[in-house]
Parts: structure tokens; C-alpha cells; sequence
């Protein structure tokens, strides 16, 4: 089948007229195609909703993803992060310092070079890039306009220069396309050896890529870029009408809004918090000997010197912290008072990095007790406070909690681990049945560099990955104690009630979406495990 090359634009605007024509109450029309760009309009009794419904069903779309849905052409920072994650500082650099060769030579065989630096003796059960770190980098490359086209068709099938492990993941969960054609890496003994299959687009006809998905009567067309290596044999054969997207027309895209994702973007994984091109990598590698020296600096002072002391010197090497107090009510009971002198305060907030716990500290001025779910032995060792690592074990934990409670003030994530986007994750109720003088307190966490969370790296990184941050911002607000009213002793409430409302008070605090998902949730999408950490990490 020989295909007819037209400009996107003129797609584009064609779904433009005809979303605009979906709302005309006055007029119904019918169209019939002379081709892919024009439409020819004339009276009808039929309803134009219903037409119309029926094309976008009916259209099954072969789109090259880079081409289509990226503003960027470079695929530099994708591998990057490939890199990077993979084996960190070292295969990063190699990446970065090969880079201009690459650049020369372009083309499939600069892809190739990319693919073997990135993936050659990675184990393959490890190669989860694709669901836990490029999806939210694809989501911020994503231009709208090629976005809203893309999402207007019925089928549709994802078409890929790079290898499937990076772009499948993102492709089905976000763009729902019914089939993704990429090249697999070949494996030998469980070990990626950085090299791609060859693929045969000539057995790839569309009735045997979508099989009875196929709707009948249906038109193909398809989407690319004027670029290098694209699968013009592939979309030829299946599409009587393919569109072109200029680079041109690529720069003029706006960004794809985050109210417009397909999903909410919740969890990610991996410790870049920037999008590593050449020149913000250059940058990075720059500022590593200088960020160590700031890390140990800041690990000295914030071990060694006390909180009058390290607050402003923390302050001269770029942390930035703001602590906020609500002023409390006076609405408490003498009664409750007096029993919860007998106790310690229970302070309760959401999880966005280890330190959280260290800096409710900080903040409160006070001496306090921190249980965690998941601490390695090497934090736990050198932490400037005291840290009890829970079980898991709902009647072993509350015992431990009470006892704790009635030796001293006690903070506590309910949530059981760290999220980074504007996201509240499920409160686990147990706090809720320990005590009623619980104090909720917000926290937010801005980073520039790195990220001092992860979910498949060696978790006694995460506070060095944290301090070299050039600036890293934590943000502090300590909330009103609860009302005995609003508690289980005092207030007749259940611990879930109680729990529910904690999260919400903090999620308006900070703005940010309550949901009901949990650690399992998170580390199932990004490690492919329950999230139970081993002791060797």
C-alpha cells in the first residue's frame, strides 16, 4: 500500500473543525472523505456526535513515539537515566564523555552505541527503568498538541526506535496503545549484552499486529517526524495517509499540563531530579566533588553541634529550611490534659525522606523517639536521634509504640514510606488508638538535584544523595493538636475516622491529594516487590 505524506498541522486542525462541529445544536452534518486532510460538509438528519464517535473508534493509528509525541529529538537524557540508575556515577560518566561521538556519527549507529553503554552487563529481572523513572521524564517531554491527536484515535499502535524495556511501560500505562513494536535486548544468562534484535517489518501487516482488535471497516494513518532511522516500511504497508511532524512544528509545541495526564503521576523511582541533558550533566559532574565536600560538612555539623549552632551554618551551605507553628486551641478539656501530661506527645506526619523524623525534631526543639518501617542498619547507627525500626506485627508494634509513648514525645510517618509527588498516601490507623494528644505535622521537601528517596537503590544513600543538593528546601508546619473531640479516647472516634482526618488536615495543609494507596502499591509499580527491605541495605 503506497502512502500519502501530509503535515500533522493539517490533521490537527482537521480534529479541530470537527470537535468544534460536536457542539453545533442548530446544523447536524456528514462528511465523507475525499482524503486524510478534507472533509466535505453537507445537511443531515443523523446525529454528528454519533458520526463522529464512530471515526475516532474506527481509526487505528501507527505513530513513531519520539516523533510524535516528544518536543525534544535529543535522546540523550533518556539514556542518561538509563545509565545512571543502571550503575550510577561511573557508567553515567562513560556515557556523557562518549557523547560526542555519538553526536558525530548519529544515527543507528549512534543509538546502538547508547544502547550498549547503557544496558551491556545489566541483569535483566533489574531492567524496571521503564516503568519507575522515564514515564514522568516522557510525561514532561510530552508535547500537547501531538498529545491530543495521538489520544483522539482508537487503536492504536506505539512505534519505537528504542528498545522496549524503556518505552513499554510508559506507551501502554499512559497513552494506552493496544501494541508496541520496539526491538527487545538480547539476553544471555540473564544479563543484558547491550545489543537490539533485528526487526522484520515486512511480516508486520496490521491485521496480524492488532489480530481480531482490528475494528471493521476501519482507516489507518500514520504519524512520524522528518528524522533519521524511522519505520517508514512499517507505516507505509499499514496506512494509506501518513502525517509528518517538522521539527519546526515540534518547537512550537506548549508542554503537556499535568491536569491533562492520563493518569495522576504518583509514584517514581531513581535519584536524578532534573532532566540530564548534556549540558545540565555537565553541570552535575561539575558540582559532585564540590557536593561531597558540602555533604560532609553538613553530616559534621548536624552530628556534632547542637541546634542553635547547626541551624545557621546548615543555612551558609545552601539548606533552606522553614519551620511554621499553628498556634493551638484553647478548647481542651482539663481532664484530657491531665491525663496526657502522664504520656508523651504523639507527633504524626506524612513521609517524604528519611530525614523527616530528624527535622519534626529539629522543629519542635524537643528530645524525640522516631519509629520507622524501614531503616538500614548504617542510618540507624549514625542517626542523631533515637530510632525504634517497627516489625510490621500490628500487636508487637502497638506494645512497642505505648511503651515508648510513656517514656517521652514520639514522632511517626503512618504512611510506611516517602512519595514524592503532591500525593498523600494511605495513614496506617494504628497511631490513632495510642494516645489523644496527637499533633499532625506537614512536610514538604524541594529538590534541585537529586532525590534523597528510593524504592530499588541502597536506601543508606538516600540522607548523602539529600545533602548534596545544592539547595535543598524542607519545609515544616506544625499543625493544631487535635481536638478531643476528634480522637478515640475522648471522642468516641474509630482509628480509622481518626487517621482519615490527620491525612486530610495535612493534605490541606500542603495542598496536596489524598489517596488510598499504600506502601504495596508503590513498590509493586517500582521494584516489582512488597517493599520489605532486605538488612543488607
Amino acid at each position: 500500500m503506497s502512502a500519502k505524506l501530509f503535515s500533522l498541522e493539517a490533521l490537527s486542525s482537521s480534529f479541530k473543525v470537527l470537535s468544534k462541529l460536536k457542539s453545533t445544536s442548530s446544523l447536524q452534518y456528514k462528511f465523507s472523505k475525499s482524503h486524510a486532510t478534507h472533509f466535505k460538509f453537507q445537511k443531515c438528519n443523523s446525529s454528528l456526535a454519533y458520526q463522529l464517535g464512530e471515526l475516532m473508534s474506527n481509526t487505528v493509528l501507527f505513530f513513531q513515539f519520539e516523533g510524535t509525541l516528544l518536543k525534544s529529538s535529543s535522546l540523550f537524557p533518556y539514556f542518561m537515566l538509563v545509565a545512571f540508575e543502571a550503575s550510577g556515577f561511573l557508567r553515567a560518566l562513560t556515557l556523557f564523555l562518549l557523547y560526542p561521538f555519538v553526536w558525530l556519527v548519529g544515527g543507528e549507529l549512534g543509538l546502538n552505541i547508547m544502547v550498549f553503554i547503557c544496558f551491556f552487563g545489566i541483569r535483566k529481572e533489574k531492567m524496571r527503568i521503564g516503568n519507575s523513572v522515564l514515564p514522568k521524564f516522557f510525561l514532561e517531554d510530552v508535547g500537547s498538541e501531538g498529545f491530543d491527536v495521538v489520544m483522539k484515535c482508537g487503536k492504536k499502535v506505539g512505534v519505537s526506535d528504542l528498545p522496549r524495556v524503556m518505552v513499554e511501560g510508559f506507551l501502554k500505562d499512559y497513552v494506552g496503545v493496544d501494541v508496541v513494536i520496539a526491538r527487545e535486548l538480547r539476553v544471555v544468562g540473564g544479563y543484558c549484552v547491550g545489543l537490539m534484535e533485528e526487526m522484520n517489518t515486512e511480516c508486520l501487516e496490521s491485521s496480524q499486529i492488532l489480530g481480531d482488535g482490528k475494528p471493521s471497516n476501519s482507516q489507518s494513518i500514520g504519524i512520524c517526524c522528518h528524522n533519521k532511522f524511522l519505520h517508514q516500511q512499517l507505516l507505509s504497508q499499514n496506512c494509506k495517509n501518513v502525517f509528518l511532524v517538522s521539527e519546526a512544528e515540534k518547537r512550537n509545541w506548549k508542554s503537556l499540563p499535568r491536569e491533562k495526564y492520563p493518569k495522576p503521576l504518583i509514584f517514581h523511582d531513581g535519584r536524578l531530579a532534573f532532566r540530564p541533558t548534556p549540558i545540565a550533566t555537565l553541570v552535575m559532574f561539575m558540582w559532585l566533588p564540590v557536593g561531597f565536600c558540602i555533604y560532609f560538612i553538613r553530616f559534621i555539623v548536624g552530628m556534632f553541634l547542637p541546634h542553635c549552632l547547626c541551624n545557621p551554618i546548615l543555612a551558609f551551605t545552601g539548606t533552606i529550611t522553614t519551620v511554621s507553628v499553628q498556634p493551638s486551641s484553647s478548647n481542651t478539656s482539663a481532664n484530657g490534659e491531665d491525663q496526657v501530661k502522664q504520656r508523651g506527645r504523639l507527633y504524626v506526619c506524612n513521609h517524604r525522606t528519611l530525614l523527616d523524623p530528624l527535622y519534626v525534631q529539629v522543629a519542635t526543639d524537643k528530645s524525640l523517639t522516631a519509629v520507622t518501617y524501614s531503616l538500614s542498619k548504617i542510618n540507624e547507627i549514625i542517626a542523631p536521634m533515637k530510632t525504634i525500626r517497627l516489625t510490621r506485627d500490628r500487636e508487637k508494634d502497638r506494645n512497642q509504640m505505648d511503651k515508648l509513648l510513656s517514656q517521652g514525645d514520639l514522632v511517626v510517618c503512618p504512611e510506611g514510606t516517602t512519595c514524592r509527588e503532591p500525593f498523600l498516601l494511605r495513614f496506617s490507623p494504628l497511631f490513632a488508638e495510642l494516645t489523644d494528644d496527637i499533633v499532625p505535622v506537614a512536610i514538604d521537601v524541594q529538590a534541585d538535584m537529586f532525590y534523597g528517596t528510593t524504592a530499588s537503590g541502597f536506601k543508606f544513600l538516600d540522607p548523602i544523595f539529600h545533602f548534596m543538593n545544592p539547595n535543598p528546601v524542607y519545609t515544616i508546619r506544625i499543625l493544631e493538636k487535635l481536638q478531643p473531640s476528634d480522637t478515640c479516647m475522648f471522642g468516641g472516634k474509630s482509628r480509622f475516622e481518626v487517621a482519615n482526618l490527620v491525612q486530610n488536615e495535612i493534605g490541606k495543609a500542603l495542598g496536596f491529594k489524598c489517596t488510598s494507596l499504600t506502601r504495596k502499591d508503590k513498590y509493586m509499580i517500582l521494584a516489582g516487590n512488597d517493599g520489605i527491605m532486605k538488612e543488607s541495605r
